[in-house]
Parts: structure tokens; sequence; C-alpha cells
């Protein structure tokens, strides 16, 4: 076991800064323009609309939440993608931590997320002393609640990668929680304590976005389209509007559910999920609802009406074509692997209906590709346009709250997240351990190619019984990533 003091890495400033124009189309594909950051980019509001524009471009990115975070890197840990013998790919399966290659495609995830925020501290570290520049009333306080709600979910993913299993968090690596761009050396802090500044961070974001985020106050349709015919939302900047698309309000209130939940706080963690959950629309009807069978039908697979925050990603038409449809990332050729082991051959659940194809690659093997990243290449409405990664969705919502919710409250949440999926409602065990072992089933199948598998399995040290897809030469599940070489001072 390692004993860590101090972070000897250097995190270094990649700002990528964007332009940001009323044209939606404009802000969705964005290009970078430059990764230096000029100390007058903070003397006007533009500028820190550009440099936090600019965190949500690295987000996005490849080697981030657009693939490794997502679809990629983080799903082959779960065994989700077929493999090739002897390589990296299968060594991750494997959970071989000590080969060269994981250990650097490991080192690659933890510098996306400390580059991201080290992004982010540059806008905190600014805008305080710059706040006179801000003229647009409660922009100031949504750049500052979204950069503080962002530097949070970035470290709880780097705990919930490189931190300890929950149940353990006395023992394995502890981390730095970077709060300043600096290059003085960040102390790693202990399990608790870093929980304390998620929360925080948290706390002080949820309160900012609570006064001034739109969200709040129209329908998600009229934040998609602000100021058009029929829209009752006319925003004094544009830059506020496309909510779902951001670090919003209720995109907070779905990351502390899911913080909590990780730090065992059950009751905080079902009371922040019910916000999400009950949050209404100025005419009384749901703000977020559970996708269903006809968004599939209509070429809306990763169910937006449902997701709380998403990446747009104008170049997912190709990255699906690219990773998917040729097969670079599939699962089985029979439909043993999908339908009977993943789903339980119900020939109902509409992720079992749709979400899955059996495609014929150029050497003429048989493979089944997920469809949840299909998108058309363009399209006519700003609704039907689905090139979204996303983040945070309305059923996680529901299988937390059905996870720590009193009994019979927690049945309806089941009853409605089962009714949703078109799949036969069951009743919940009482018992704890039953139900998170039936709770962790619907993860595995919910959010494949989202990377949120392995972190439900985490949370429970799930081991090999009841680990879906676990290779036959696994014994133990590892579940803590090794930290990069330069964060580890010294051990015993």
């Amino acid at each position: 076991m390692y004993k860590m003091k101090k972070a000897k890495h250097t995190l270094l400033l990649l700002i990528l800064v964007t332009g940001f124009t009323s044209c939606y189309d404009d802000w969705l594909s964005v290009n970078p323009k430059t990764d230096i950051v000029k100390p007058q980019m903070f003397t006007t509001q533009e500028g820190f609309k550009d440099a936090l524009t600019g965190v949500y471009v690295q987000l996005k990115g490849g080697s981030a939440y657009g693939s490794n975070l997502t679809m990629s890197v983080m799903e082959y840990f779960t065994s989700s993608w077929d493999v090739t013998a002897n390589t990296i790919q299968q060594r991750m399966g494997l959970f071989n931590y000590g080969d060269a290659e994981v250990e650097a495609g490991l080192a690659a995830l933890f510098s996306a997320e400390y580059k991201a925020i080290s992004s982010i501290n540059a806008i905190l570290d600014n805008i305080d002393e710059n706040k006179a520049v801000f003229t647009t009333p409660g922009l100031y306080e949504m750049i500052k609640g979204e950069c503080l709600a962002l530097r949070a979910f970035c470290h709880f993913d780097v705990l919930r990668m490189f931190g300890p299993v929950p149940a353990q968090a006395g023992t394995g690596n502890i981390l730095p929680y970077v709060k300043h761009l600096t290059n003085v050396a960040t102390d790693h802090i202990a399990f608790n304590t870093f929980r304390d500044e998620v929360l925080a961070d948290l706390t002080e974001a949820e309160n900012l976005l609570k006064e001034v985020d739109p969200i709040q106050n129209f329908t998600l349709t009229d934040i998609g389209r602000p100021g058009s015919s029929g829209s009752l939302f006319i925003p004094l900047d544009s830059y506020m509007a496309y909510r779902y698309l951001r670090m919003n309000y209720y995109a907070v209130k779905a990351l502390q559910a899911r913080s909590y939940l990780w730090f065992n706080q059950p009751q905080e963690a079902s009371q922040a999920a019910k916000v999400v959950i009950g949050a209404k629309n100025p005419d009384g009807n749901p703000k977020f609802r559970l996708g269903t069978s006809a968004d599939m039908t209509a070429g809306d697979f990763a169910l937006t009406a449902e997701q709380i925050f998403a990446l747009y990603d104008f170049q997912l038409y190709s990255r699906f074509n690219s990773t998917f449809q040729n097969g670079t990332l599939k699962k089985g050729s029979a439909e043993t692997t999908i339908k009977t082991q993943l789903y339980g051959n119900t020939g109902t659940d509409i992720r079992e209906a749709n979400l899955w194809e059996l495609v014929t690659q150029s050497n003429q093997a048989k493979t089944y590709i997920l469809k949840k990243y299909k998108v058309a290449e363009t399209s006519t409405t700003h609704q039907t346009d689905f090139k979204r990664i996303p983040l945070f969705r309305l059923s996680e919502l529901y299988l937390i709250a059905a996870e720590t919710s009193p009994a019979a409250e927690a049945q309806k949440y089941w009853a409605d997240f089962r009714t949703a999926r078109n799949v036969t409602v069951t009743t919940l065990s009482t018992d704890i351990t039953a139900a998170q072992l039936e709770i962790v089933k619907e993860y595995r199948k919910e959010f494949y190619a989202e990377g949120q598998a392995f972190f439900a399995y985490k949370r429970l040290n799930i081991q090999k019984p009841n680990f879906l897809f676990l290779p036959s030469a696994v014994t133990t599940v590892n579940y803590v990533f090794p930290l990069p070489k330069t964060e580890i001072i010294s051990s015993n």
C-alpha cells in the first residue's frame, strides 16, 4: 500500500478558448482557438464566457468524457466490449495495473481530469476580484456556480477511479483536491476531507445557481430555442440558454445525489434525487421524464428527454461510425450474450429491443453493436438533434431513490423505472443488500457505454459471482486504480 504525502506533479494550465455567439449551431460546434490564456481575458465578462466554454470543450474531448471516460476506456474495466488477446484492452479487463500500457492509460485519465480542473481554477481564481466586469444580471453567479460544480464533478470522478472502495475508505490512495491554479505541489488529503471538499463545492454551487438558473423557470424546449417564435424564454445573454448542455442547477442536485450515495449518506442522496425527479415546469408538468420505446423509435436512443446534463458533440455521427458501426466497440456475435445474459431475454425491454444491432463487418464477421450514440448527420430542428453524450440521466435518480428511500417509496420509484423500460415490475427486497444487487443489474443495462457500471460495481465492492462479463481468468476484482508514479511519494 502506498502512503501519499504531497503531489509531485505541477498542474498545467490548459484552457481552450472558444468564441460564443447567439447562434446555437456556432456555439455547439466551436473549435479551440488557442490554448494560451492571456491575463486580459478576465477583464471582461466575454472573457469569462470564453474560458468556461473552453472547459466544456476539454470535457467533451476524446481523452475525457467524449470517449475515454464514457464509452470506451472505462467500459473495458467491466468487459463491456470484446477484446483481442494480448492488447491493452484485454489487460484492462484483467485489472493488470502493473502493465506499462495500462499504467499509461490510467495516468492519461488522471491527467485529463486535472487539466480540466486547472482550467476551472483559472476562472475561479479571477472571478471574485473581477466581479465588477459582469454587466448581465445573474451571469457572475451562473459562471461561478458552474465552475464550482464542475470542479467537484472532476474531483469526484478522480476519487471514484483512484480512491478506495467506499467501505474501505481508510485504506489505499489519498488524493489532492486542487482549488487554485498554482505550480506549488498540492497536499494529498484523507478520504473524509476530500469528501467534505466535494460536498462544500456543490453546496456553494447550488446556492449560486438556485438564484439565477433559468432551467428552473422554463421548459427544456424553451431553453433550447431562446427568443424563437413561441418560446417564452428571452434571455438577456444567449450564454444563459441550452442549460441542459451545461452544469445546471438540477445537474448539481444529481451530482449531490450521486456523491451522497458514494459517501454512504442515503437520506441526503434520496432528498437530492427527489428534487430532480420532482422538478416541474411552470405548467405543472414534469421537467424531465423517463424515456420510452417511442423515443427510441424516433431515433432518440440516448433518451434526451431524461438527460439532465449532457455534452454536445457535433462529431458524434462520425464518432459512432468510427467506433461502433465499424465494430471497434462490439459485444458478442450471438443473441445469448446481449439479449439473454444482459437483459434476461424479456422480449419486452425497450433497451433489449432497440439499443443493439447485429451487423456484418468488412471481414464478414457478425457482431452486436450498441446504437445509443447512433445519430443523424444533420437534423432539421434543435429538438431532433440528438448529438449528446449524457453525463446525468433521470433514470439514475430513480435508481438512487429506489435504493435510499423508505420501502413504500422505494417500490414506487422502482416500479416507475421498470414500467418505463417495459419490463415486469418486481417487488424490491426490503433487505438492503439484496435490493442493491437487483439495482446494480439495472445500472449494468442502463448505463452501457456511459462509464457508470464500473462505479456501481465499485461502490458495492461487487465480486465475481455478481460481476457480469468478468473474464474467467480474474479471481479477485481490483477496483482501485494505482496513482501515476509521479504522484507516489513513498511506500511502506
